[in-house]
């Protein structure tokens, strides 16, 4: 017989839980470029922080290799989402040295996407490899810590099965990265972000894959229905008996079953996912630190403040400094 927590291992998340996973979501393309390449060839991908990567093999074979000496094969019409970005390459074949691709010429097809051509002119174009790559800003707002459990490498030749839909999305991205008709950069771009954006939801609505620890409170029910308030309203001022209630046991049970499965008490899950949150608003939104303040449910600034450099280490204040010193 399975153990308890060999169940909630395995169960499917709900429904409404993964709406509210996704609705924080987002998933854009900061950078482009279609790359055409003839063999040999190798692109080294840098890490850069707090950004996930994307590649679609429009015309292949194409080797994505990772540290470790990992290496995954890629066809044509194949996807790959790197959730955490970091230091990776594409190659025609093993041992291949790899270039930088920052070091490349680029030529510019629109605002957000660029062309790499690496050919010596005796290859013909139906020999050469096309990707269409993007470096891509990855945000799952309080959620932030679903990032961490996703696997390095998230594959869409996973989920055609189950997920047939995501077929055609595939082949307008072929036909576009290969046709190079009119206004074909930005479509590429936008579908890019769509396909990216359903890998990260397929592995949601699975159940999150094999990931372990602070998934096994989304897998419990009743757990989940307590993240689902939480996430829904963090500006309420949450008591352990409110909590507790809508999981359906004591504040004794329940306070122990919440630290058991994800690590921290109740209040200070809800205390950090408000950080995480004020931190999206006023770093990325552009939003006043008193009106964050209020949205998350502190009766002043100085108390929102307070809660903020206890978390963080730093005031809110040092958010809108930095983003101002980068413009």
């Amino acid at each position: 017989m399975l153990d308890r927590k060999s169940e909630t291992e395995r169960k499917p998340l709900d429904p409404d839980l993964v709406s509210e996973l996704l609705m924080g979501m987002r998933l854009v393309g900061l950078d482009y470029r279609r790359i055409e390449a003839a063999a040999p060839f190798g692109f080294s991908f840098g890490e850069v922080g707090g950004r996930a990567q994307f590649h679609f093999v429009a015309r292949g074979p194409v080797q994505l290799r990772l540290p470790g000496g990992i290496v995954h094969g890629l066809e044509t019409g194949d996807a790959v989402l790197l959730p955490r970005g970091g230091f990776h390459a594409l190659v025609s074949s093993d041992e291949i040295k790899c270039r930088d691709i920052r070091a490349l010429e680029a030529a510019p097809l629109c605002s957000s996407v660029s062309a790499i051509t690496a050919c010596d002119g005796t290859t013909g174009p139906e020999a050469r490899a096309i990707v269409f790559s993007g470096c891509m800003e990855f945000d799952l707002g309080g959620l932030h810590p679903l990032v961490a459990l996703m696997p390095e490498v998230m594959r869409v030749g996973t989920l055609l099965d189950r997920y047939p839909e995501i077929l055609p999305m595939l082949e307008a991205m072929e036909r576009e990265a290969k046709g190079g008709r009119a206004g074909f950069a930005g479509i590429l771009a936008r579908l890019a972000d769509v396909v990216a954006a359903f890998i990260v939801r397929a592995w949601v609505e699975c159940g999150c894959g094999d990931a372990s620890g602070w998934i096994a409170a989304l897998r419990d029910p009743r757990l989940g229905r307590v993240i689902v308030a939480i996430h829904a309203n963090p500006g309420h001022d949450w008591t352990l008996v409110e909590l507790a209630d809508r999981m359906g046991a004591s504040r004794s049970v329940f306070a122990e079953r919440f630290l058991e499965v994800t690590g921290v008490t109740p209040l200070r899950y809800l205390t950090e996912l408000r950080m995480r949150l004020a931190t999206q608003w006023i770093a990325k939104e552009r939003m006043p630190i008193e009106t964050a303040a209020q949205k998350l449910g502190y009766g002043s600034q100085a108390a929102f403040s307070r809660a903020f450099k206890r978390i963080t280490g730093h005031p809110p204040g040092a958010l809108t400094a930095a983003k101002a010193a980068s413009g």
